[in-house]
């Protein structure tokens, strides 16, 4: 039993460091949204990417507003005076920089080269998924009867992939584990 242990060691180690790191973060982050939506608005960083999905949607020629939905802790995108999409909490990226940061943290390279990569992937993706919820918002205004194939297949892929990009990039080129292979 020890062998097998010490034989897959780095693995335990990388799996109980991400369990960890993203149990955490993502702890943290339900005690935000718990205590941003007390008052049943939506948090500030939903608002946010809804303000500036709505900015960038004005910058490409569409006439787009958003307001509160009166219902839910989320934001109506109207694009056009066609009510087009609402944005939730899990539009604005947060859970998926929490797995992508909690990946690079388990296969952790120096401390700086990490923490800049996290930072920097971190803005990566959000600016991707700004771009993903306007050309979803776009596609959904052009397309609405292609709504479900949009929004369950092809964004999510998108997001995902480039998470599973910025990954691989990390894995072969800065983390620990590439230069103990070296």
């Amino acid at each position: 039993m020890k062998e097998l242990l010490l034989k897959y060691k780095s693995v335990i180690k990388f799996i109980l460091t991400f369990l960890l790191v993203y149990g955490a973060i993502t702890f943290a982050y339900k005690f935000y949204l718990d205590y941003a939506n007390a008052d049943g608005d939506p948090d500030y960083l939903t608002h946010l990417v809804a303000q500036q999905t709505d900015v960038l949607l004005g910058n490409l020629g569409y006439d787009s507003v958003i307001e509160k939905h009166p219902d839910e802790p989320s934001m109506k995108l109207i694009i056009n005076n066609k009510y087009v999409a609402r944005v939730v909490e899990g539009c604005n990226s947060v859970s998926v920089i929490i797995l992508f940061a909690s990946f690079i943290i388990a296969f952790a390279g120096k401390l700086k080269t990490t923490f800049f990569y996290i930072l920097a992937g971190s803005v990566f993706l959000y600016v991707v998924n700004l771009f993903r919820i306007v050309i979803l918002s776009m596609g959904l205004y052009h397309y609405p009867w292609r709504s479900e194939e949009l929004h369950t297949i092809v964004f999510p892929l998108i997001i995902y992939g480039m998470v599973f990009l910025l990954w691989m990039f990390w894995v072969n080129r800065f983390s620990n584990l590439t230069r103990a292979n070296d």
